[in-house]
């Protein structure tokens, strides 16, 4: 019980460090706003554009920033598991590649530049991404192993990066228009394409919830997880089609973003420990704390110009990527 008041606890501490990171993210910006101008902003707004800036780009940026991260550091823990490898992510099953592709096939081949298809988009590249994984993954008479998933992850993420290579060599006009949303980044995005795609965000959250028990017994091995009458195979399942919804998702609202869904899960870990009923909320938790994070800083370095949210996680996660790969965690 000690043990269970103390995570709550917890839980609720990280969730209150995440609503002032949110008001950070509001307040602080290029444009001069302060914590009282945010308040009458959303008590007593008019027409100033102090109030335009924090109604209409900076709240809907933050909770964007929120959501994204929360989705893919959840997605990064179902990988983990799934995968038996403390280096997955969401890339490492083509989803980011697979989306990115398919944005890039709409400005090259069709001429689409609404920030809207672009959602649509990489949403289905995503979801052809893994549906692809999956195929690759479950051949042969194994069946689908964990091995399996990454190598086809792998390959997928290469064939679609190649693919969409080749298509900017051939028209580099495309490149300008759809550079800064391959590089991840939730600036100009408004609540129409939060909106749009939050509603399978949210069953992506449910459903690693309501699966984490699962997830502990599959963590345990899979000779032990069938020994313990556990239906692999479903719950893998179950946990790609989670994956799609949270990090597609994610790379339909703001392309892209690396390392958020490597990292978090093992300070998420360090923190709650390996049991997926806490592991799952801390780590979207700190995703989205990570993020938002990432974001304000992006703002700051090189102001009034702004780096993409996606090169600021590349600096945050690159050196700790190289230290699990390098000594484990």
């Amino acid at each position: 019980m000690s043990k269970t008041r103390n995570q709550a606890i917890t839980l609720v501490g990280t969730v209150l460090i995440l609503i002032l990171f949110i008001g950070i993210s509001v307040v602080y910006g290029y444009t001069d706003t302060s914590w009282a101008t945010a308040y009458e902003a959303f008590t007593n707004p008019n027409q100033t554009t102090e109030h335009l800036v924090l109604q209409n780009i900076r709240l809907p940026r933050a909770l964007i920033a929120a959501t994204v991260g929360a989705s893919l550091a959840i997605a990064g823990v179902l990988m983990q598991t799934l995968t038996k490898n403390p280096l997955a992510s969401p890339g490492i099953f083509g989803i980011n590649a697979g989306g990115g592709f398919m944005v890039v096939v709409g400005v090259t081949l069709f001429g689409i530049t609404n920030l809207q298809a672009f959602t649509v988009l990489a949403f289905l590249g995503a979801g052809i991404a893994a549906v692809g994984v999956y195929i690759i993954g479950a051949a042969g008479s194994e069946g689908l192993t964990p091995m399996k998933l990454t190598l086809a992850g792998s390959a997928i993420t290469a064939m679609f990066a190649s693919f969409t290579q080749g298509l900017l060599v051939l028209n580099e006009a495309a490149l300008e228009q759809v550079l800064f949303w391959l590089a991840g980044s939730v600036q100009g995005r408004n609540m129409e394409i939060l909106t749009g795609v939050f509603p399978y965000i949210v069953v992506g959250w449910i459903i690693s919830l309501l699966i984490a028990n699962k997830m502990n017994v599959l963590a345990m091995g899979e000779d032990v997880a069938k020994g313990l009458g556990l239906k692999t195979a479903f719950i893998k399942i179950i946990s790609l089609a989670v994956v799609v919804l949270l990090a597609g998702g994610a790379v339909a609202i703001a392309g892209p973003i690396g390392f958020i869904g490597i990292i978090v899960p093992h300070f998420a870990k360090r923190i709650i420990g390996v049991d997926h009923r806490w592991l799952i909320p801390y780590s979207g938790l700190i995703g989205a704390i990570l993020l938002l994070a990432a974001d304000i800083a992006a703002r700051y370095i090189i102001m009034p110009q702004e780096v993409p949210v996606g090169v600021m996680t590349a600096i945050i996660g690159a050196p700790f990527f190289i230290y699990i790969a390098r000594k484990g965690f």
